[in-house]
């Protein structure tokens, strides 16, 4: 086996990427999938866009914007994700990754790690007191704290340029993320959970103070919105309000 699938089962193999391999097997090889995520994210990202990429994991969505013919930067803290992400990208010149969390400075942040669930490690506090003492959560270990490279999406795009959109998915640390950006860009998404949804509030206050209009929300992996149309962020505030708790989580697009 060669190729992409084999850097993937190499990974898999890897010891030190024992923590990553159920994302591995979950977000890399389902072609059905892939063509679903190509399908969703074909309006939002168009050949030679760039894309930032905030909370890259191990790149199911950078992939889909690859796919697509975007250039992408992926921002990822967690030294092992930065590592897998690399390693299914080396030799694309069209994807930067940048190892370090996004949030309002770019200075140091602390990170709290998952070791057995990395996908759920955050450096926000808060989400992993909420998780302490949510329905479902039962079992999840912050276990190690790290201190990694800060960013912010006003010097990310300084940097590299105006992106056609940004995907955000940072565990709980949106809000911060959306407060080191200072310009509207024509859109992104960031993500929601059932266990914090104050925060969604926030995030949508701040999306409307930088002028962005039109809300949808796309629950858990569905490749679709659960609401007809582009919404007031009144709206979609009201629905996720609404939504159940076993929904867990899930998305909201915007666009200015």
């Amino acid at each position: 086996m060669g190729g992409r699938d084999g850097v993937i089962e190499a990974l898999k193999a890897d010891p030190a990427l024992a923590g990553l391999r159920r994302s591995l097997d979950f977000y890399h090889g389902d072609r059905a999938r892939e063509a679903a995520l190509d399908a969703f994210y074909a309006p939002l990202v168009r050949a030679g866009d760039l894309v930032l990429d905030i909370g890259a994991h191990v790149g199911d969505r950078l992939a889909s914007f690859r796919r697509l013919g975007a250039r992408v930067v992926a921002v990822e803290p967690q030294p092992l994700c930065a590592r897998v992400l690399r390693a299914l990208h080396a030799g694309d010149e069209a994807v930067t990754v940048v190892e370090a969390a996004c949030g309002r400075t770019t200075g140091p942040v602390r990170l709290h790690v998952n070791s057995a669930n990395p996908t759920v490690s955050t450096a926000s506090p808060g989400f992993v007191r909420a998780a302490g003492q949510a329905a479902g959560w039962a079992g999840e270990t912050w276990d190690a704290e790290i201190e990694v490279a800060g960013t912010t999406l006003d010097a990310l795009i300084a940097e590299h340029g105006a992106p056609a959109f940004v995907k955000i998915d940072v565990e709980g640390f949106e809000d911060a993320v959306l407060a080191g950006l200072s310009r509207p860009v024509p859109a992104l998404s960031f993500e929601f959970t059932t266990i914090a949804r104050d925060l969604a509030g926030r995030c949508l206050d701040r999306l409307t103070a930088l002028g962005f209009t039109g809300f949808a929300v796309a629950l858990g992996d569905e490749m679709g919105f659960a609401l007809p149309g582009w919404r007031s962020a009144a709206e979609v505030t009201a629905y996720l309000c609404a939504v159940p708790h076993e929904a867990n989580a899930g998305d909201v697009y915007a666009r200015s």
